[in-house]
């Protein structure tokens, strides 16, 4: 997942629709090439001009069209100072839109992990992933707070425009700084300002939504990067925020995400988060592995939790991934056979669905391997023997299920994931029978991307 960001984000480049949910990509129609020669210090002066002129024009007469002027000359500023660039930008492309600039200085830095090429242009650095612009760092604005200034004029401007004449130049000018909130709320997660992003992806939110356009999943990255950073009381306000709007995330996510803010401070409002997550998203892994954890963790009755999915099966019968999470339940109660049958039922149901399979290779595979492990500290040469047998019979079960969902399935990933295991299964016995040798050939080539 996702901000959006999934279990984690880390340069995530901003192209439309990608990322954490933010808007982002493409050229920010910035003012012009920056760095430190003296045209480009010209063009920055030039902007800051421009802007002291329409707040003299604006400070005269407030009208409309001076306070859209305004606004415009406040994001014209912060534009200014990074120059054509956006993040994701290869050099090549940079080079064509940034004219001469040359950087005062390079240097290698680390930042959250990641060795990335810091390039010190005076106003503003480039942090570059390899050949690619990974993060864009304003060191000296033209006019502080640009951005704010700017919304705070076309929110002047609207108020005025009682006709509505300019209502559409004004939620294009909310919305395009909105992606700009975003855009730099990006650059300061990955900068490691996880606070201060957060502030920032909430501000984009807002002013989405004075560009009638509400972008929800602004919200839920303020939550996330809070959370992040452990400012749990300000990721909790952004997640309920999320509720407020029907934003749920990916799965259900804000729900997880709240259920795990609660869980130490009020366990009874974590469990209501979960079950309530359940409801709409029965078949989240994150949501379900935070019930069970509840559960065992409270001493409640895990019976609860297949009353929740009977619940769930009694509105959606034939929905078979509900079969699939009934298994990994019982796999996580360690009840086996009702684990295997819940899987085999999901297949039965829909033969279609892959995870019928998957969930029943997997559970023979991790067998295998705990018998493996077994074996080896096992120095007894007869209970030795006997954990090797199981530990084989285990092995070979996987096979067929996983061979069944490899067949099935139309996601490449989880076709790799699938050989993967089939791969290291066959091995084991290539010596037994030419069919288990060809089988590992197959898919050893598979997973080498043969």
């Amino acid at each position: 997942m996702t901000l959006a960001l999934v279990a984690s984000i880390s340069f995530a480049y901003a192209q439309p629709g990608g990322g954490m949910g933010g808007p982002g990509g493409g050229p920010r129609g910035m003012g012009g090439p920056g760095g430190p020669g003296g045209g480009a210090s010209r063009a920055l002066e030039a902007k800051k001009a421009a802007v002291t002129a329409a707040e003299a024009a604006a400070a005269k007469k407030a009208n409309v069209a001076n306070l859209i002027k305004l606004g415009a000359a406040y994001v014209a500023a912060y534009d200014a100072p990074a120059g054509n660039a956006w993040i994701g930008a290869g050099r090549p492309e940079l080079s064509v839109v940034m004219g001469n600039a040359r950087p005062r200085s390079t240097e290698q830095v680390e930042i959250q992990g990641v060795q990335l090429t810091k390039e010190d242009y005076g106003t503003h650095n480039f942090y570059f992933d390899g050949d690619r612009l990974a993060i864009i760092e304003v060191t000296q604005p033209v006019v502080p707070d640009a951005l704010a200034k700017a919304v705070d004029a076309y929110k002047k401007a609207a108020a005025l425009d009682t006709k509505g004449s300019k209502k559409k130049d004004l939620d294009k000018a909310f919305n395009s700084i909105s992606d700009k909130l975003s855009d730099e709320a990006f650059n300061l997660y990955n900068l490691g300002k996880g606070s201060e992003a957060s502030k920032l992806f909430e501000q984009s939110a807002d002013v989405s939504a004075l560009g009638g356009q509400l972008d929800t999943s602004a919200y839920y990255n303020a939550g996330f990067v809070a959370h992040s950073a452990g400012d749990l009381p300000r990721a909790q306000q952004m997640f309920e925020k999320c509720l407020s709007y029907n934003f749920f995330g990916e799965g259900g996510e804000v729900y997880a995400k709240l259920a795990n803010i609660a869980e130490k401070s009020d366990p009874a409002k974590a469990k209501q988060y979960l079950e309530a997550g359940f409801a709409k998203f029965p078949d989240s892994q994150s949501i379900l592995i935070g019930l069970i954890n509840y559960y065992i963790e409270n001493n409640e009755d895990t019976g609860k939790l297949f009353d929740l999915i009977n619940q769930a099966k009694a509105n959606e019968p034939n929905n078979a991934s509900l079969y699939y999470v009934e298994g990994n339940i019982n796999v996580q109660l360690g009840n086996e056979d009702a684990a295997i049958a819940a899987y085999r039922k999901c297949s039965d149901i829909n033969p279609n669905y892959e995870f019928g399979y998957v969930g029943e290779g997997v559970y023979w595979y991790n067998k295998a391997v705990d018998l493996q492990d077994k074996a080896q500290q096992e120095l007894d040469d007869a209970k030795y023997a006997a954990l090797v047998s199981e530990f084989e019979a285990a092995l070979k079960n996987c096979i067929a299920p996983f061979e069944k969902a490899f067949e099935v399935t139309k996601d490449d990933n989880v076709k790799v994931s699938v050989a993967e295991y089939l791969k290291n299964a066959n091995y084991r016995f290539r010596d037994e029978d030419p069919k288990y040798m060809d089988a590992y050939n197959k898919y050893d080539a598979i997973v080498r991307g043969e």
